[in-house]
């Protein structure tokens, strides 16, 4: 399947649902997020009922985040590496099966906090391996510019159903009991898996083997390490979690003793919540225009303390869903500002990594944040729990001017062509190490141009894998420079040429512009050998220039 190309007439928000497979996953989640969210109502209520510990309420969001923080980043490794779509299958089934378990266990009246926490763990497993795939194949089936648009349109269709579901769920529990709310949950974990089962698009292939899962996760770790936008959302997003999960995990507290309600009032705010999300992202496209998106952020962290705030303080079913409402829209502008910033920073050789990293450290905070604000309220009290994560809220929308994130833009983040050098020996993958030398002829008046590019250059490959890189300058013939790096292999040598995107490659043809001389650039390959007697298959060495 080819990726969609948006139309003139078409409104950028819902231009993503042209593509049948995008609108077939979107419409399957939307329908799992509403089995989710009643789930989610009857569970945090049911263990308000069963336990007399607030920590043990508030820890029913970190026992779903916690899978996300440990597994996600091994999740994206795979999601890298193997079928997205068969990632995202599995994922859709350990769903299922934390959904169908905790139907016969509450059927059965076998049910306590520690069975709760270890489905929604289970549950959280699933997640973790569901997403970064779901979110990297939105790449794959989407062109690039539909990438903002179809993040926006994740969330806002969460949040609409959030703005039901909830309210739903408190009904069902309310009338019905929470067997038949996890029952309708279970039913609904069904819907995914059917859709991914019957729909298929093109994912472009590696003409490389697959990396070991311990390498692909390091070059991951390094990519994202090295790459600014991307550490800085990240840094971001962390701080983020921590401190607004506490609208979520303490929100049952709230209404049982601020407001001394019941399910249908929890349901009803929670509502509230997802209505304000879904007016946020529908005035998204919108608010992007008015500032930028780093102060966008910010303006949202503030919102999410004023609802913090406000429900510390109130006493009112009204006032309550009105803050709630405002903490909404915060909370879906500041993740999906963030989400787009990662992707559109993230080459598709890495972006399943570079996302399964985001959530990783966004649920950890969360995880952390949902202890923390527990543990609060638990041995001080609930007001100073919610007024203690509203200074939190001020201070990460502060953060902004230390770790911003940066505008939504449309890079060329695609992989380009690269055609391996012909060799006069014939190495193994394994062979290694490979060492390079390009040479380059510079003017006196392009030096400074020339060491601009470079640092640049640097950058660039190292985050792509090329290790122990310098720049050196040529003693007797000054304007002769040299730039020298190596790899660990002779794969590795490939997999660094295949990760250069068209915008990395633009780099190199700025050098050639710079390079005096009537051919280009040489560069030298070679292999590294040992100098010790003692081995057997001694490395031969291989130096031959490139044109």
């Amino acid at each position: 399947m080819q990726h969609a190309e948006p139309q003139s007439g078409v409104s950028t928000t819902f231009a993503p649902l042209r593509n049948p497979a995008f609108r077939a996953i979107w419409t399957a989640s939307q329908i799992s997020s509403l089995g989710w969210l009643v789930q989610t109502v009857a569970i945090s209520w049911l263990m308000a009922t069963i336990s007399a510990s607030d920590l043990m309420v508030a820890l029913v969001q970190a026992a779903s985040t916690l899978p996300v923080f440990f597994l996600s980043i091994l999740a994206g490794a795979i999601a890298d590496n193997f079928s997205r779509r068969w990632v995202m299958f599995a994922g859709h089934c350990l769903l299922a099966l934390a959904s169908t378990v905790l139907v016969i266990s509450v059927g059965l009246g076998f049910i306590s906090p520690w069975l709760i926490l270890g489905l929604g763990f289970l549950a959280g497993c699933g997640f973790a391996l569901h997403d970064p795939a779901w979110h990297a194949s939105i790449g794959d089936i989407l062109h690039k510019r539909d990438i903002p648009a179809a993040v926006t349109l994740t969330s806002v269709g969460y949040n609409i159903v959030r703005s039901v579901g909830p309210a739903l769920g408190g009904v069902i529990l309310a009338f019905f009991g929470p067997l038949t709310a996890f029952a309708i949950a279970a039913l609904c974990d069904l819907t995914p898996l059917g859709a991914i089962w019957r729909t298929k698009w093109h994912v472009r292939p590696s003409p490389l083997p697959r990396e070991r899962m311990t390498t692909a996760i390091r070059d991951g770790l390094r990519f994202t390490a090295m790459s600014f936008e991307i550490r800085s959302a990240v840094v971001r997003a962390t701080l983020f979690g921590m401190a607004s999960i506490s609208i979520l995990a303490l929100l049952p507290l709230v209404v049982r003793d601020h407001l001394q309600s019941g399910p249908i009032v929890y349901g009803i705010l929670l509502a509230g919540f997802g209505g304000g999300a879904f007016a946020a992202g529908i005035c998204n496209s919108l608010l992007r225009r008015i500032m930028s998106q780093n102060k966008l952020v910010a303006v949202a962290s503030v919102a999410c303390a004023a609802c913090c705030l406000s429900l510390a303080l109130t006493s009112s079913v009204v006032v309550a869903a009105l803050a709630l409402a405002l903490g909404g829209a915060g909370w879906l502008i500041t993740w999906t500002g963030i989400d787009v910033a990662v992707q559109l920073a993230s080459p598709r050789w890495v972006v399943g990594r570079t996302l399964s990293i985001y959530y990783a450290l966004s649920a950890g905070g969360m995880a952390a944040g949902s202890w923390v604000w527990g543990t609060v309220a638990q041995n001080y009290s609930l007001t100073w729990a919610l007024e203690g994560a509203s200074g939190a809220l001020l201070l990460v929308a502060a953060a902004g001017l230390l770790f911003p994130v940066r505008p939504w833009e449309e890079a060329d983040q695609e992989s380009s062509d690269f055609h391996p050098p012909d060799l006069a020996l014939d190495l193994k993958p394994r062979s290694g190490p490979i060492g390079v030398k390009i040479e380059y002829s510079i003017s006196d008046e392009n030096i400074e141009a020339f060491l601009g590019c470079m640092r640049a250059r640097r950058h660039v490959q190292s985050r792509a894998g090329a290790r122990n890189w310098t720049l050196q300058r040529n003693l007797q013939t000054p304007s002769v420079w040299t730039e020298t790096f190596r790899t660990p292999t002779w794969m590795d040598f490939l997999r660094l040429n295949h990760r250069l995107t068209a915008a990395d490659k633009h780099l190199g043809e700025q050098l050639r512009a710079l390079h005096d001389g009537a051919s280009p650039p040489q560069t030298v390959l070679s292999v590294e050998r040992t100098t010790e007697a003692a081995r057997t298959r001694p490395i031969e060495v291989v130096s031959r220039p490139l044109r």
